[in-house]
C-alpha cells in the first residue's frame, strides 16, 4: 500500500480478520469488513466536499463510530483530524476550528446546535450531522449511503500529521499537538508490548476518545491488534460495571476518579469482574486507596503516566508490580526514553525530584502554528519537557510528584500538592480534595485544602489537619480547609486546578 499512515488499517485489518468484531456501540456490532467499507464510502464522500491531503476535518461528539470512522476517512485522505471536546462553549470550540483552519466538521445530533454556531465563527465550509440533515447540515448516512466502495490508496508517509489533538487549556488558550501517523503507531506498538493485548481483547472505551488516553492507550492498539472496541458515550458507574460484566470486558482504561464510583457503587461487591485481565489507570496520581480497593478485588491494578505531546504514553508500570512498587507511575514504554533535571538542567540522581524529559517515536512534531511554543517545549537537545516532577528510586521506576506549576514553596521548602492530597485522601471521610497555594505574610506560601466529603462522611478542618500530623511535615500540612460539593475538572477527569486556586481564594484569607 502506497498509505503508510492509520488510515490503512481498517483495510490492512479487514484483509486479515475480516469477520471479527471490531466495534460495539450500544446494541451495534461492526466487522471490520464493515468498518473498512464505512471508512471508503467516508472517504469518497469528503473528497466529494473538497476535503484533501493536509486539509482539517473535525469531529464533535460522544464516543461513537464516527468518531473512528472520520478519523481513518481523514487519514485515507492524508487530511488531519481534529478531535474537539464536547464540553466546549461554541466560542472556544469555534477557537480550535479556526486556529486548526478545519473545513469539515462531523458532530453529533446532540452537538448540532452548539456545532453550527461554532461553525459560522470559524470558516468550517460543511457541517456533517449524525441527526437529520437539515439546517445546513448534510446527513452522515446520507453521505455514506451514496458513496462509492471503490478502493482509496493515497500515499501518506509515516511522518505526516495525522491528528491535531488541543490540550485542556487549563491556562491560557489551548495549544494543538500534531501527532504524525508514526507517532500514533509508535505509541501504539509500545501499548501492545507492555500490556500483552491479543486478538481476542474485549477493550471498554468509556474515556472520552477526544483526548490522547481514551483514543491512544486503548482503543488504537486494541483495533491494530484486532480486537473488539466497546464504547460508551459518558461514564456512570453501574453501567460500567454492567457492561465489564454482560460483554466479558477483557481490559479497560480509566482516570482515579472513575476506579474510584466504582468501588463505592453498590454493584461493586457482587459484579462478575473475573474476565478483567489488566485495569489501567492514569490521568492523575492514583491515590494508594483507590489502589488498595483493587488489589483487594482481586484485579492486577496498573498505572501509566502520559501526556498528549508524547502521545501519550510515556510511563507504565506492569500488572506484575503492582504491589511491589504501589504508588509508582513504572518505568519508560518500550521504544520511549526519560530523565530527570533539576532546576539548574543537571541531571537528578535516583530519591531526587526532578522534571520528566522525554524523547522517543511517540513524541509530538510541535504545536500547531505555534513555532515558539514548540521550541520553548523542547531542551536545547531536543527532549521534551513535560512540566511534570517525579522522583525514581534505585531500580528506576518514577512516582510522579506534581506538576512543576502546582509546586509552590513555604518558607523556602517545595510543597507538592499531589503528596498532601494523597495524604488527605487517606482520611475516611474525604472523597475528593486539592491542594493549592495561597499567599502568606509569614511563609510566602501555604496550602490550601478544598475537601470533598464521601457519604456520610463527617469531618470539620481541624479534624482533618489533625489526620495528617505525623503524616507530613509540618511545613506540608495545609493552614486552611475549606469544603466543596465537587471540583472543577476537564473532560478527562483532571481537577482544573487554577479554578480551585480561584474560587478558593478568598476563604483561603
Amino acid at each position: 500500500m502506497l498509505n503508510q499512515g492509520i488510515g490503512s488499517w481498517p483495510a490492512r485489518r479487514a484483509r486479515k480478520t475480516p469477520d471479527r468484531t471490531a466495534l460495539v456501540h450500544r446494541d451495534t456490532e461492526i466487522t471490520y469488513r464493515a468498518l473498512h467499507e464505512r471508512v471508503l464510502r467516508l472517504s469518497h464522500a469528503l473528497r466529494a466536499l473538497g476535503v484533501a491531503g493536509g486539509d482539517r476535518v473535525a469531529h464533535l461528539g460522544p464516543n461513537h463510530p464516527a468518531f473512528l470512522e472520520t478519523l481513518f476517512a481523514a487519514g485515507v485522505l492524508g487530511a488531519v483530524f481534529v478531535p474537539l471536546n464536547t464540553r466546549l462553549a461554541a466560542p472556544e470550540l469555534a477557537y480550535n476550528l479556526s486556529d486548526s483552519g478545519s473545513t469539515v466538521l462531523v458532530h453529533g445530533a446532540e452537538q448540532g446546535a452548539t456545532a453550527a454556531v461554532a461553525a459560522a465563527d470559524s470558516g468550517v465550509r460543511h457541517r456533517v450531522t449524525l441527526g437529520a440533515a437539515g439546517d445546513g447540515a448534510l446527513g452522515y448516512e446520507d453521505l455514506l449511503a451514496g458513496s462509492s466502495t471503490e478502493p482509496l490508496d493515497e500515499a501518506v508517509a509515516p511522518d505526516a500529521p495525522c491528528v491535531i489533538m488541543y490540550t485542556s487549556g487549563t491556562t491560557g488558550r489551548p495549544k494543538g499537538a500534531v501527532l504524525s501517523h508514526a507517532n500514533i503507531t509508535w505509541n501504539s506498538v509500545n501499548v501492545l508490548v507492555d500490556t500483552d493485548l491479543t486478538g481476542d481483547e474485549v477493550t471498554l472505551v468509556v474515556a472520552p476518545l477526544f483526548h490522547t488516553a481514551g483514543l491512544n492507550m486503548t482503543c488504537l492498539p486494541t483495533l491494530l491488534k484486532g480486537g473488539r472496541v466497546v464504547l460508551l458515550e459518558a461514564f456512570d458507574a453501574g453501567a460500567v460495571l454492567e457492561v465489564v460484566e454482560r460483554r466479558r470486558v477483557t481490559y479497560m482504561f480509566g482516570v482515579p476518579t472513575m476506579y474510584d464510583a466504582m468501588a463505592v457503587h453498590p454493584r461493586w461487591e457482587t459484579a462478575d469482574l473475573s474476565s478483567l485481565r489488566s485495569v489501567s489507570c492514569g490521568g492523575a496520581p492514583v491515590p494508594a486507596r483507590t489502589i488498595d480497593r483493587y488489589l483487594a478485588r482481586g484485579l492486577a491494578f496498573s498505572q501509566g503516566y502520559g501526556l498528549t505531546e508524547a502521545s501519550p504514553g510515556v510511563l507504565f508500570l506492569d500488572r506484575e508490580q503492582t504491589s511491589a512498587k504501589a504508588g509508582s507511575a513504572g518505568v519508560p514504554h518500550f521504544f520511549t526514553d526519560t530523565r530527570g533535571t533539576l532546576a539548574d538542567g543537571s541531571a537528578a540522581e535516583p530519591g531526587q525530584r526532578g522534571e520528566i524529559l522525554v524523547q522517543g517515536p511517540n513524541v509530538m512534531s510541535g504545536y500547531w502554528g505555534r513555532p515558539e511554543d514548540t521550541a520553548a517545549a523542547f531542551s536545547d537537545d531536543g527532549w521534551l519537557r513535560t512540566g511534570d516532577v517525579a522522583r525514581t528510586d534505585e531500580d528506576g521506576y518514577a512516582y510522579i510528584v506534581d506538576r512543576v506549576k502546582d509546586m509552590f514553596v513555604s518558607g523556602g521548602e517545595n510543597v507538592y500538592p499531589a503528596e498532601v492530597e494523597d495524604a488527605l485522601l487517606s482520611h475516611p471521610a474525604v472523597r475528593e480534595c486539592a491542594v493549592v497555594g495561597v499567599p502568606d505574610d509569614v511563609w510566602g506560601e501555604v496550602g490550601h485544602a478544598v475537601v470533598v466529603l464521601a457519604a456520610g462522611g463527617r469531618a470539620d478542618g481541624p479534624k482533618i489537619l489533625a489526620h495528617l500530623e505525623g503524616r507530613l511535615a509540618k511545613y506540608k500540612i495545609p493552614k486552611t480547609v475549606a469544603f466543596a460539593e465537587d471540583l472543577p475538572r476537564t473532560a478527562s477527569g483532571k481537577i482544573i486546578k487554577p479554578a480551585v486556586r480561584e474560587a478558593h481564594r478568598a476563604a483561603s484569607t
